[in-house]
Formats: structure tokens, C-alpha cells, sequence
């Protein structure tokens, strides 16, 4: 059935909301629509050519992801429509919006999933949307397959180590040297369930095996010391510590910020974590780095020691002490990449600096609108935008913004 030539354009889907919904021209939601679908009298939606067939069969139970029925044409309007939107929200307009990176299928390199146990069946995957049901992953389209060829064994595994009606929670992250697992809410007892560990990471190669029975981490398996590279420097990684989620997107975000940084100066890198930015654009010239999570800054300072690189790196929690105008007017370019929440108090000092450039990286649309309008109002101007899908079918979205003086 095609839309006559007499429907009213009120009817049709015109864009995707936030939460991802589609929304009509006049204001109604429907959900699982694609711009380009349309709604007829009686309420029946009726597919444009913009509406996907959904490449895993858990769409859209799976809480996973949230619009794999869009079209890429779509889904890319829908990141840059985030990012723009929530701009326009706070009434700040960037001087350019560059093309957007969207992250392939199957590139996932970092995933939090949880079990279950009834009985004999063993359930591994992600939780119903708005849920507590979890849906049993027997196919993925977004995780690395690295990581999804684990689950079939990871049931076996856990039927050794997780008690009937417990709940557990599976932490895979990719690094160099492979899978590193995290199994918490597991519990080991027995010698079969401490050689099955053993086996487990011996037969699949693990990176590194760590359980969590609820009295911290403790780690089963490691032959050599577990790291990620920035920039060419192996650091030290905690386990399931922050990543971002596709190598891709991570190599977007810092070239997007490596082509605004002047030829020289030093450069502060806040929320630094385990150096993603230090590291990766900190090969000739001193970076200052700051990161409230001590064993992640330990890690990277050893690891910039080693590498003979010029990092400073610094154990402060930024919302609590966040660096003043007086320490922030000694660099050339400050970066910040803020948790969800985003970076209000730093920002706000930042707006009383004279710093020339600030790049902001983002994981949350609306909480950097909101601080761009603080540095805007304080003499800043937006110079770009890049939006940035890593979490791609889902309507999680990323950024970078380039302020200048």
C-alpha cells in the first residue's frame, strides 16, 4: 500500500525523536517508524522508503539497539539531528557541522551483558528494552565477533559457577592482547568449577580471566600483563575499564581533535582516563592529564614513563577541584571528555580562562549543549561539530566540538 496522493503531511513520519521515536508533522510519536513512513485514519503504519529490515532477529526485543529499522540515510540524519538539535535547544549555533562517523556492524569492541540461571538453562544477552527480561543472544549485529563467538561457551562456563536463580554480569572488553572477561556475581567452589575456569581461558585464548564472587576482582588468568595502545604506548588496563566502543569511532574523535590542535604548546587533557587523547596526540608536546579514578592514572603515568612521553599525569577529581582560570591560561588547548553528566563546574571555569582552543569530546548531546551555551556566553565560539555513531542502531550519540576564543 502506498500513501495517496491525498493524505495530509500531518500523517507522514518527518524525523526521529530523541528516544527513537518516529514523529509525525503534527507532533504524534510512533514507535519502530522510519521518516518517510505514514499513518493512516485508523492508526496502521504504513512503510516508506526509508524503512529497514531489521539484519538481527532479536529487533526490537533486544534492548541493544533501538533503530535498526532506519535506513543508514536515516539512521545518519538521526546522529546529526541529536547533535544539531540539542544545539538549537540551548540557542547555540556551531559554524560548521562536519560529516558525521558512523561505526560499522559487528565493531563493538567493549559490551557489559548479564545471565541468568533457571534450572539447567543458562541465559547470556542483553535486557528487554525497558526491562528486566533478558533476551538469550543467539546472534549479534553489533558486537565484535570476537566477542559474540564467547557467548555459546560462556553457557557452558557458567553453568559450572552460577547458582540456580542468580544472576550474573558478563564485561568483555577487546585489547591488544585479546578477550579480557570479566565474570561478576559468579560463585567458585569446587575443583571442578576452579579447573573449569582454567580451561576456559586456556581453550579460547582469553587475554585475561577475572571473577568477581563479591569481594572485588580477583584475577584467574593472565599469561602476560593485560594493556591498550594509544598512540603506539601500551598502558595498563584495568579490568573493564573505559574503552570506547569501537576502534573506528575512537580514531574519529581524535583525529577530529588532532586537526584543531596548534603546531605547538602544551596541552591539558581532563578526564583523560587512560589516556586515549594524552597518548594519542601527545607524541611532541607536554600534556597535563588529570582523571579522578587512581588506578587508571597510575596506569597511564607508568605507561607515558615508559614511552619516555611528556605526560603529567595528575590524580584530581575534576568536579569536586576542577582546574581554575590562573592553571588553565598556561596551555595552548584544552580537551576534556566528561562523563554523561558533562563538565559544568570545569566548564565554568574554563568560560573565565583565556585558553585559545577547547576541544570537547561528548557522550551526551544535551549535557554538552548545555555547557556549550556557558562558553558561548563567555566569549567562546562553537567553530564545529562532529557527530559520531559508535553505538550504531542505537540512539546513543557522540561528538566533538571545537570552541575557539
Amino acid at each position: 500500500m502506498t500513501k495517496s496522493d491525498n493524505e495530509p503531511d500531518t500523517n507522514s513520519i518527518i524525523r526521529i525523536a530523541a528516544k527513537g521515536d518516529g514523529v509525525t508533522g503534527d507532533g504524534r510519536h510512533f514507535p519502530l517508524t522510519a521518516p518517510g513512513d505514514w499513518i493512516d485514519a485508523d492508526g496502521a503504519v504504513h512503510f516508506g522508503v526509508h524503512h529497514n529490515t531489521p539484519p538481527c532477529a532479536h529487533f526490537p526485543a533486544c534492548g541493544g539497539c533501538q533503530l535498526q529499522h532506519l535506513d543508514d540515510a536515516s539512521y545518519t540524519d538521526f546522529v546529526i539531528g541529536r547533535v544539531t538539535g540539542a544545539l538549537a535547544g540551548q540557542g547555540v549555533s556551531p559554524g560548521l557541522v562536519l560529516p558525521p562517523h558512523i561505526s560499522p556492524p559487528m565493531t563493538r569492541r567493549r559490551a557489559s551483558l548479564r545471565a541468568a540461571r533457571a534450572g539447567k538453562r543458562i541465559t547470556v544477552g542483553f535486557a528487554e528494552e525497558g526491562s528486566h527480561k533478558l533476551i538469550d543472544l543467539q546472534m549479534c549485529a553489533v558486537l565484535d565477533p570476537r566477542l559474540f563467538a564467547l557467548l555459546a561457551p560462556l553457557r557452558e562456563l557458567l553453568s559450572l559457577i552460577l547458582p540456580d536463580k542468580r544472576a550474573a554480569h558478563v564485561r568483555m572488553s577487546l585489547i591488544d592482547q585479546g578477550v579480557d572477561l570479566l565474570l561478576e556475581g559468579v560463585q567458585v567452589e569446587g575443583l571442578a568449577a576452579d579447573e573449569g575456569l582454567g580451561d576456559f581461558a586456556r581453550a579460547h585464548g582469553l587475554a585475561r580471566l577475572t571473577i568477581d564472587t563479591g569481594d572485588g576482582p580477583q584475577t584467574r588468568w593472565e599469561p602476560e600483563a593485560a594493556t591498550i595502545s594509544f598512540g603506539g604506548v601500551p598502558v595498563g588496563f584495568p579490568p573493564f575499564s573505559f574503552l570506547q566502543a569501537t576502534p573506528d569511532g575512537e580514531a574519529a574523535l581524535v583525529g577530529a581533535v588532532r586537526a584543531s590542535l596548534p603546531d605547538s604548546g602544551p596541552m591539558a587533557d581532563l578526564f583523560c582516563g587512560l589516556g586515549t587523547f594524552a597518548l594519542a596526540l601527545g607524541e611532541a608536546r607536554p600534556v597535563y592529564a588529570a582523571e579522578a579514578a587512581r588506578d587508571v592514572v597510575l596506569n597511564l603515568k607508568l605507561a607515558a614513563g615508559r614511552a619516555q612521553r611528556r605526560v603529567a599525569a595528575d590524580h584530581r577529581d575534576l568536579f569536586r577541584r576542577p582546574l581554575t582560570p590562573n592553571e588553565l591560561n598556561r596551555f595552548a588547548a584544552v580537551l576534556l571528555d566528561p562523563p554523561r553528566a558533562g563538565a559544568r563546574e570545569q566548564v565554568l571555569q574554563l568560560a573565565a580562562s583565556t585558553v585559545p582552543l577547547i576541544a570537547y569530546i561528548s557522550c551526551n548531546p544535551a549535557s554538552f549543549a548545555r555547557d556549550a551555551a556557558h562558553l558561548v556566553a563567555a566569549g567562546y565560539r562553537l567553530e564545529s561539530v562532529k557527530p559520531v555513531g559508535q553505538f550504531r542502531w542505537s540512539t546513543h550519540v557522540e561528538l566533538v566540538g571545537i570552541f575557539r576564543r
